[in-house]
């Protein structure tokens, strides 16, 4: 049998399964901004993950929802969409794959997947203080 058109690795694992595999690196990625992880598995979410910058990159509603989508969850995808999408200045290329030698136990090759870019986190806004409410003055004692 040939092989022509079969893109992408299998892992030894079914559709759902690696569907559900990819999703979870990729929000790894996004919220970690680096992970370490085996050189197949880096490089096989490293095209659907910069696909996904590319589409948070426009910053729209369409696009905001889409992230969502097919990261499955909310939170992750806002912080794409408004915090590390705009920070990138670049078309392409957003990630890097980095080789860390093998892993001990089965001597699989590892690697780092992170950004290109420095990626700053957003600066937790700050309560605004409130104005100090004046004392209330004591009650005066009514005489008789």
């Amino acid at each position: 049998m040939h092989r022509h058109g079969y893109k992408g690795r299998k892992f030894g694992r079914e559709t759902d399964q690696r569907t559900a595999l990819t999703r979870g690196l990729m929000r790894s990625l996004f919220k970690n901004k680096s992970i370490s992880t085996t050189l197949a598995k880096a490089k096989e979410i490293r095209r659907p993950a910069e696909k996904l910058i590319t589409i948070a990159k426009k910053g729209d509603l369409t696009s905001r929802r889409l992230v969502i989508a097919r990261l499955n969850d909310q939170l992750i995808g806002n912080e794409l969409v408004d915090v590390i999408a705009p920070q990138l200045k670049r078309n392409s290329g957003y990630l890097r794959i980095e080789h860390n030698g093998f892993r001990r136990g089965d001597n699989a090759e590892m690697a780092t997947i992170s950004f290109v870019d420095e990626i700053k986190e957003k600066e937790a806004k700050s309560e605004p203080k409130a104005k100090a409410e004046p004392k209330a003055k004591p009650a005066k004692k009514e005489t008789k």
